[in-house]
């Protein structure tokens, strides 16, 4: 894996790339790359290949699975290629995190699950799991959550929408 990449996003989104990414972020951002961490797209040549058809070509695009990337990969705090790193969801990203992959501010654009407890905008809702993972990044690892599904958008506060969880 390439070593001149600058973290510029952390995502964690169940649709990986799509429009938002594509139309919004990667313009904000100006990124050259994204990395997909994802062990069912690394695993699985047509849904890698569907995502590749749709990365303009300029873009570099990595995939790999989630301990790959946690082991294998090291980024530059400043300089390299800006990149967009996601998530499809909590569980990976957290396990990421506890491999050695850390960050200090993740980005949660959309997550919907069927047995959620607790909905904290339209597009993003928790089960008690998700729930327990966020509370641990939030008060054990000092990383920053913001709920925001283009940059634009005024960002959700993950602790008022989960302040029945957090300290």
């Amino acid at each position: 894996m390439s070593h001149d990449l600058n973290i510029a996003l952390v995502r964690v989104d169940n649709r990986l790339v799509h429009g938002q990414i594509l139309e919004a972020w990667v313009p904000y951002i100006k990124a050259q790359c994204i990395i997909v961490v994802d062990d069912g797209i690394a695993g699985d040549l047509f849904g890698e290949t569907v995502i590749r058809m749709a990365v303009p070509s300029d873009i570099e695009l990595i995939v790999s699975s989630v301990d790959d990337f946690a082991r294998n990969y090291v980024f530059a705090h400043d300089g390299g290629k800006k990149t967009i790193v996601l998530f499809s969801n909590i569980k990976d990203v957290c396990h990421a995190f506890n491999l050695g992959f850390n960050f200090d501010k993740l980005n949660i654009g959309n997550i919907h699950n069927e047995k959620f407890e607790v909905c904290c905008s339209p597009s993003v809702s928790f089960c008690n799991e998700e729930i327990e993972d966020i509370v641990k990044l939030l008060e054990n690892a000092g990383v920053v959550i913001e709920l925001k599904r283009v940059p634009r958008e005024r960002a959700v506060n993950i602790r008022d929408a989960l302040k029945d969880y957090c300290k």
